[in-house]
């Protein structure tokens, strides 16, 4: 089982960066994907970001395509999201989740405010 908690969030202004942390614990991180998700209007959480469990592929949802990049460090059980050109739009609670032994994702940790003002 994995455990993950971010971190990093905060109050910028438009234009500005960020960058998120995400934490894991447990037996099996570096062996799954990682990925970043927000909430939109009418949904729970929607993707913006994953990477796979090298580090050697990324997606991207299209909202945050050349602005964000994901990026992991297994050495530190630590993924990571850089967040340039941020716009009020990309205000949310940040999650962090991790894939399990089941391929879906599983384990997901509490989130990370970021709020962009404009």
């Amino acid at each position: 089982q994995v455990q993950v908690v971010e971190s990093g969030g905060g109050l910028v202004q438009a234009g500005g960066s960020l960058r998120l942390s995400c934490a894991a614990s447990g037996r099996g991180f570096s062996s799954y994907d990682m990925g970043w998700f927000r909430p939109a209007p009418g949904k729970e959480r929607v993707f913006v970001a994953a990477i796979n469990w090298s580090g050697s592929s990324t997606q991207y949802a299209d909202s945050v395509k050349g602005r964000f990049t994901i990026s992991r460090d297994n050495t530190k059980n630590t993924v990571y999201l850089q967040m340039n050109k941020l716009k009020p739009e990309d205000t949310a609670v940040y999650y962090c989740a991790s894939k399990g032994p089941t391929g879906g994702w599983t384990y997901w940790g509490q989130g990370t405010q970021v709020t962009v003002s404009s």
